[in-house]
């Protein structure tokens, strides 16, 4: 039953017209849906880390073009859309589901170092496809590349966030408590 009820959110989501284009809505989608997946298959977390700090980024660009939409407008909007956005990180440290300073890279933790790579890199890839669109006469060089050019640059970065980890260059400082995630 709880499928068919989200099969329905979906679909109507779809019949909503969208008030921007910041990202691809589907790819948000899509990237929020493999986070939860990807933990239950035990995919690194810095990896995850990654996806989700681009995931964050994603919403954080939403918020600003939704925001501009309805004509709010404060000095330090964007910047408080961001923090509170990006503070959906502390509940993941505050119920130990993620233990601070468990593993560390560079004596920082390799799970928020992860996030903060990603976010970092959902902003430059945005900035770097523009650019490219407007240096080719507005046109985009082939079908699909606003898409196309951060999901490789992500996937990318959690391939070398796997490697590190499985070299042993994060340094594990707790052992990380097992998980369930009950889907039903």
């Amino acid at each position: 039953m709880s499928i068919f009820v989200f099969a329905f959110l979906i679909a109507f989501l779809f019949t909503i017209p969208a008030f921007a284009n910041p990202a691809c809505a589907v790819c948000t989608v899509a990237v929020g849906a493999a986070l939860g997946i990807s933990r239950e298959l035990g995919v690194d977390d810095t990896v995850i880390g990654v996806f989700f700090g681009a995931l964050l980024m994603l919403i954080v660009f939403w918020l600003i073009k939704f925001c501009a939409y309805k004509k709010w407008h404060f000095k330090g909007l964007n910047l408080l859309l961001f923090v509170l956005t990006f503070s959906l990180v502390i509940p993941l440290y505050t119920m130990d589901y993620i233990p601070y300073g468990a593993r560390t890279l560079l004596g920082v933790d390799s799970f928020l170092l992860s996030i903060i790579v990603g976010a970092i890199i959902i902003w430059i890839t945005d900035i770097w496809y523009r650019k490219m669109k407007e240096n080719n006469g507005g046109h985009a060089h082939f079908p699909f590349e606003k898409v196309v050019i951060p999901v490789v640059c992500l996937i990318l970065a959690g391939v070398t966030f796997y490697a590190v980890s499985e070299a042993g260059l994060i340094k594990q400082n707790i052992t990380l408590p097992d998980i369930e995630i009950d889907f039903d």
